[in-house]
């Protein structure tokens, strides 16, 4: 197994790789037009990335069947495309949750001492003490959490150690769960904005949470409040963000941008910057050597198995819904052939098969198929099927419900 690693990557995941029998190529600065170059010469099974954007022609060059995210977001990824071509997008999720979280408190610490603006008069050689005594401190403050997913989870021990009550909202998240993981719960993210003093956002980024903090968000917002972003840029309406800057003394740490570079490093710009009370930094949340040799040793988990089993862990691009309709249950004696033949009865009839398995039962003797078929398939195919193969002992056809 041929892989492809586009971005900078462990040494112990680059070896456990070599270790797992794949050849690997290592080529971190790769993006863009030289990435299709490169897919297209070295025809890769496996395409790793951390940043770098993986278009449709990348897709369309080579011979993929698999793409690992190595991070938890995957929106630098064509998953569309990917997945007409057939070809697998995986992710790494979870390994680098206390990383994003310990971002996410250094730029809550960030702006509420200015740190970043009293490091900038050092270097200045200003010095103005009177002007950076003024900070308001964070204990009793309250801490607003938008998503509560893993990385969420790790900021509530966090606030607790600062001494900050939390609350907080997810389409997930119920009065119970909250009170268990030691916040309150809040029905929206309104809600949120209106009760905190600092917000926090954790959403992934998807048809759902594009543009959910929006201006009736950050018009709920107390004046002043902080505000953190670690997640995605396209989750926040970056104009009304502005808007709040400005007009609501809204201070804001962000780490991620509409616009970042395709790779590592790149020219930058973004208006949202070049605020007074914003603090930015280069979407690192996850870049620790802690969090990245977690998500080093997920990515080779995930690329042997592949291998080995062909079963991808992880997968964000399998069909959630299809449209079968039916299941046909064939018991059959384990010969070479059986499946053959019914497959080619389905398809003489021009019914789409969705899915199917086959079952083998100890002894190898006799095994059961399962296979979900989009539309019903009438009494002359199922007697053809029948009649098609001795070794075909029993059949059932299961109407499934919507």
């Amino acid at each position: 197994m041929r892989v492809l690693i586009a971005n900078k990557f462990e040494e112990s995941g680059q070896r456990g790789l070599r270790e797992a029998g794949c050849e690997v190529f290592y080529q971190p600065d790769l993006k863009d037009d030289a990435l299709v170059r490169e897919a297209e010469r070295l025809r890769p099974d496996v395409l790793i990335v951390r940043s770098t954007k993986v278009s449709e022609a990348v897709l369309n060059a080579g011979a993929l069947k698999l793409v690992v995210r190595a991070g938890a977001g995957y929106n630098t990824i064509d998953v569309a495309a990917a997945s007409r071509r057939g070809i697998y997008v995986s992710n790494c999720p979870g390994k680098n949750s206390v990383a994003v979280a310990e971002l996410a408190f250094g730029l809550i610490l960030a702006l509420d001492r200015r740190i970043a603006d009293n490091v900038q008069s050092l270097r200045e050689g200003n010095w103005n003490k009177a002007e950076y005594s003024k900070a308001r401190g964070l204990f009793g403050r309250t801490l607003g959490l938008i998503g509560f997913g893993q990385i969420a989870r790790e900021m509530v021990p966090r606030a607790r150690a600062f001494g900050l009550p939390g609350i907080a909202w997810s389409r997930s998240l119920t009065p119970e769960r909250a009170q268990e993981a030691g916040v309150e719960y809040r029905a929206t993210p309104a809600e949120v904005a209106a009760d905190a003093d600092i917000v926090s956002i954790h959403v992934a980024l998807n048809a759902q949470t594009r543009g959910l903090i929006d201006a009736a968000f950050f018009q709920a917002m107390r004046p002043g409040a902080y505000f953190i972003n670690t997640s995605r840029a396209e989750v926040v309406d970056q104009q009304a963000l502005a808007r709040a800057v400005r007009e609501k003394s809204v201070r804001a740490g962000l780490d991620v941008f509409a616009d970042e570079p395709a790779g590592g490093t790149g020219d930058f710009s973004d208006p949202v910057t070049e605020l007074n009370g914003v603090y930015g930094t280069h979407h690192i949340g996850a870049s620790t050597e802690q969090a990245q040799e977690a998500i080093a040793a997920e990515t080779v988990r995930i690329v042997r198995a592949f291998r080995e089993t062909g079963k991808v862990p992880n997968v964000v691009n399998l069909a959630r819904a299809t449209t079968v309709t039916c299941a046909l249950v064939v018991r059959h004696l384990d010969r070479p052939g059986v499946l053959a033949s019914v497959l080619d009865r389905i398809s003489e009839s021009r019914i789409n098969v969705q899915e199917m398995e086959n079952i083998v039962f100890e002894g190898a003797e006799a095994a059961v198929a399962r296979i979900h078929l989009e539309s019903e398939p009438g009494a002359e195919v199922l007697e053809a099927i029948r009649a098609s193969n001795a070794n075909v002992l029993e059949m059932n056809l299961i109407r499934l419900s919507d």
